[in-house]
């Protein structure tokens, strides 16, 4: 439990420097690293991949595996030097006054032990407490996190809980001890949207209770802003600029951090009016990094002779003594100029439908018990889906998982076939044609391009080579040389250089992979992209260069681009139309105006609240939404979103529980399924308003 009696700070680490030693070479990880967190402070440490959150965690917890070593600085907690600390008195600390919660909750949790007995582990060992005492403290935790009939789930084995659940538990597990410093390492990322930001605002609420100081590892900068008190923005191993979340998001003084924010879908943002810039080049391998500033080969403000002279100290920000920025021009360059450079686009004109879902269902039938089979039920993953898409048109389609979102694009595909309903492709209905008995021309015209780049690559093929076999399958070209034509011709399209043919997938970065599966969906000239997730496995600077590109591809090609996503931000910046759904229905329908401004579905409300923003101008209405998405399987009788809705007492009698509500069309066009009068729904307020210039959504 936290010393009530200590105030120096709790964690101080100064001038840390890891490297990973290999056979071939010592390869530095972090370099010149500091940090300090006070009492029930909260820092965030934000950065792409491979710039060496993680390995500065790991060094606190001094978990650097048989290859990492501290080569130099120093890691204090509560004035305790933990590098020179014996093993006993790590064991000590570590588990019980350091905590640590990772990215995937099962790989925190045993599969073959009940809830209750690994929470109650926790302070046996560490404090040797009765096990009356522990469960007793086990059933307070669990009841903090909020989670429903707490005797149930201390009974439950780890596989019986959903996804929040499972990491509900281990910040449950991690606060067992009351620990001095937690730290999280990016624990939301394969949540939903609204789970997480449940997950984030119990995190902020016990951090308040127990007194806990916070390290939160992330690349999300609007979660960093929702939890934290000052920020640590970490490029190539080195923290280039820190301070508090004020000073970083509205004075930033780096260049890094500039591009960063730049390179994010903020309220205002838009695909046509207000493009993001990426940041240009690529991320260095450790054993690559350029002399002088990390930063400089893609930074816009860059000198030779300056900033590759010689290594970059942090230089203190005037007015805050602890804001620091490592960049040897922070007095010259002026921080609040307007961007240049990004042009804008005139905005595509859709063209006629080429695709209409009609009435579309897709109903599973499992056994009741998957080991021992047993009364048939039904899944209904989608529920009567009707749209329609037109050429040159971005649809988006969110929410959460478990939603029907991937089934109809797996019947759209043909690698399932409708329960019942139509999809026309041109008048031309395939919704229960299987792929392998769609023409060749058909398979060509509806492509996808899949969430994770590194499953949709052959590792032992060259990217040429993938491309090209992409080539035969659809019988475009002639001859060879006219396929390899083709083939540059497609790397050149999704800019990339024409020597990558040549390479292999482990050779190239996420975001290059993810061009290479947009190259190989484009290779038959597709006129109906299916994104699912395109970007989520990106990191933030890679996603405005691959959406942008998805962009510029559709005003060349006319694609219809079917953008599937949880993400908001980016589906306000991308997408003409959104199609909202929840547990197999379309619950919301309209463009990307009038689905951000009210009314608002009272679940595409709760989604909008949801979004983490880093921005620190935006006020949001606060909507939490209590309890988990029901089982297709068994779903609730009545509106799908009815155990769930915060608004289900504004409809008079059991209208919600009774009946599945009609899709009505509001003046505008715009498309809704609910009980609500429209009274209720012309007096909505909007849920993002925006302090500076009064943008509402």
């Amino acid at each position: 439990m936290p010393d009530p009696a200590y105030d120096g700070p709790i964690l101080e680490i100064d001038n840390l420097s890891i490297s990973f030693f290999t056979r071939l070479r010592e390869i530095p990880a972090v370099m010149d690293f500091s940090a300090t967190i006070m009492p029930g402070e909260a820092l965030g440490l934000v950065g792409e991949s491979g710039c060496g959150k993680s390995t500065v965690a790991l060094g606190v917890m001094q978990d650097l595996g048989v290859n990492g070593r501290i080569v130099g600085g120093s890691i204090k907690f509560k004035g305790e030097e933990l590098t020179t600390m014996s093993p006993d008195r790590l064991r000590d600390i570590r588990g019980s006054q350091i905590a640590m919660i990772y990215q995937e909750p099962m790989a925190s949790l045993n599969p073959a032990m009940k809830i209750g007995r690994q929470l109650m582990e926790v302070p046996m060992i560490h404090e040797g407490i009765p096990e009356a005492e522990a469960r007793a403290r086990a059933l307070e935790v669990v009841t903090d996190v909020k989670l429903p009939d707490p005797e149930r789930i201390l009974k439950a084995y780890p596989h019986q809980l959903s996804g929040g659940q499972q990491q509900r538990i281990v910040i449950a597990m991690a606060l067992m001890s009351k620990p001095a410093l937690l730290i999280l390492d990016e624990p939301t990322t394969a949540l939903d949207v609204t789970v997480e930001a449940a997950v984030v605002e119990l995190v902020r609420d016990l951090g308040q209770k127990y007194g806990t100081s916070m390290l939160f590892i992330s690349h999300n900068l609007g979660l960093v802003l929702d939890t934290c008190d000052r920020i640590n923005v970490m490029y190539s191993g080195e923290a280039v600029e820190r301070g508090s979340i004020t000073d970083v998001f509205d004075e930033m003084q780096h260049p890094y951090t500039q591009a960063l924010f730049r390179s994010i879908p903020l309220p205002g943002a838009s695909k046509t009016m207000r493009p993001l810039k990426a940041i240009p080049g690529n991320f260095p391998l450790p054993h690559e990094r350029p002399p002088g500033c990390n930063f400089g080969p893609r930074c816009d403000y860059f000198l030779p002779g300056r900033c590759d002279a010689q290594a970059i100290p942090m230089h203190r920000i005037a007015g805050d003594d602890r804001h620091l920025s490592r960049c040897i021009r922070v007095d010259e360059i002026d921080w609040k100029a307007p961007l240049l450079g990004t042009l804008e686009t005139a905005p595509t004109e859709p063209g006629p439908v080429v695709l209409r879902m009609e009435d579309l269902k897709k109903y599973y039938s499992v056994a009741a018990n998957a080991m021992f089979g047993g009364a048939k039920k039904v899944v209904k993953a989608n529920e009567t889906l009707t749209f329609d898409a037109h050429e040159s048109e971005t649809l988006a389609i969110v929410g959460e998982s478990g939603c029907g979102k991937s089934t109809f694009a797996k019947v759209l595909m043909g690698l399932e076939t409708a329960t019942d309903g139509q999809i026309m492709l041109d008048n031309q209905s395939i919704g229960d044609v299987p792929i392998e008995k769609r023409s060749t021309q058909n398979v060509a015209d509806i492509q996808m391009v899949f969430q994770n780049p590194f499953d949709t690559l052959n590792p032992s093929m060259t990217v040429g080579r993938q491309i090209i076999r992409a080539l035969e399958i659809f019988r475009i070209g002639k001859n060879d040389a006219a396929r390899h034509d083709r083939m540059l011709a497609l790397l050149d399209l999704v800019k990339l250089p024409r020597e990558f043919a040549d390479r292999m997938p482990r050779q190239l970065s996420g975001g290059q992979k993810q061009r290479v599966g947009i190259a190989r969906a484009f290779a038959g000239d597709a006129r109906i992209v299916v994104a699912d997730e395109p970007v989520s496995a990106l990191d933030v600077s890679v996603q405005a260069a691959v959406a942008d590109l998805l962009m510029d591809i559709q005003r060349e090609q006319k694609t219809t681009l079917l953008f599937i996503s949880h993400d908001l931000s980016i589906v306000r910046y991308l997408s003409d139309r959104v199609m909202v759904m929840y547990l197999g229905h379309v619950v919301e329908l309209g463009t990307t105006d009038q689905v951000f401004a009210p009314p608002y579905h009272p679940y595409t409300e709760a989604l909008l609240s949801a979004v983490p923003i880093a921005d620190t101008r935006v006020k949001k209405k606060h909507i939490v939404l209590e309890g988990d998405i029901p089982s297709a399987m068994n779903p609730p009788s009545g509106c799908p979103f009815q155990t769930r809705c915060p608004r289900k007492s504004q409809v008079p009698g059991d209208l919600c529980e009774r009946d599945v509500p009609p899709m009505r069309t509001l003046a505008t066009g715009h498309q809704v399924k609910c009980h609500l009068d429209d009274a209720v729904l012309d007096a909505m307020e909007p849920v993002i308003q925006i302090a500076a210039t009064q943008d509402t959504a």
